[in-house]
């Protein structure tokens, strides 16, 4: 067993990992009718607890009967201590990450040095480089779209003007049957002998 190097599936596991131990822990206390208390910090600090009674209570308990029943005042005034040093060296490293975003945004540029100009102008352009490629895979993404679309659109006409030609055709042959019919309508009359003179 080994850490896991890629952070998302890092994280990933941490989570299921975690709710499963807080799960059996809850198991444990009710089908045992024990008392359980799990305390995890994750990497970045969060804090995952479980008790099934009151927290303080168990940690006191357990301070009582750890190491012969003796609390250990040396181990929490290191561990305080050691809790200061990371503050204070979280609080310094966010002093510099902002520092130096400050810089990137052209403001504070009077006390750097030529090599710094020259590292912050290389992040610039790494930066722009990231910019400009994700911009032009978008502008492909979005150009692929509309293409896509204009096609379906194409096959839309297509139908339509198929389906109009036909109608036409269907109207021109509904309109010469009519006029063949009216043609067949036309009234005549048989005489049989000389024709008779007609007076208007």
């Amino acid at each position: 067993m080994k850490r896991i190097e890629n952070a998302t599936s890092r994280q990933v596991t941490f989570s299921k990992r975690r709710n499963g131990l807080l799960k059996k822990a809850y198991e444990l206390s009710v089908l045992c009718d024990a008392e359980v208390a799990v305390i995890i910090f994750s990497q970045k600090g969060r804090l995952y607890e479980f008790s099934s009674t009151d927290m303080q209570k168990m940690i006191d308990r357990y301070h009582k009967y750890a190491k012969g029943g003796q609390t250990n005042n040396t181990a929490r005034e290191q561990n305080l201590q050691q809790l200061k040093g990371e503050s204070a060296s979280m609080t310094k490293k966010i002093e510099l990450i902002q520092l130096s975003q400050r810089k990137l945004l052209g403001h504070g540029l009077s006390s750097c040095n030529l090599d710094e100009l020259h590292e912050i102008d290389s992040q610039l352009e790494r930066s722009l480089h990231s910019i400009r490629a994700r911009k032009a895979q978008l502008m492909m993404e979005q150009i692929e779209h509309l293409k896509s679309k204009e096609r379906l659109l194409r096959e839309e006409n297509a139908k339509l003007s198929h389906k109009v030609s036909a109608h036409e055709k269907e109207v021109v042959t509904y309109g010469s049957q009519s006029s063949q019919s009216s043609d067949m309508d036309v009234e005549t009359a048989l005489f049989i002998g000389l024709p008779e003179r007609r007076c208007s």
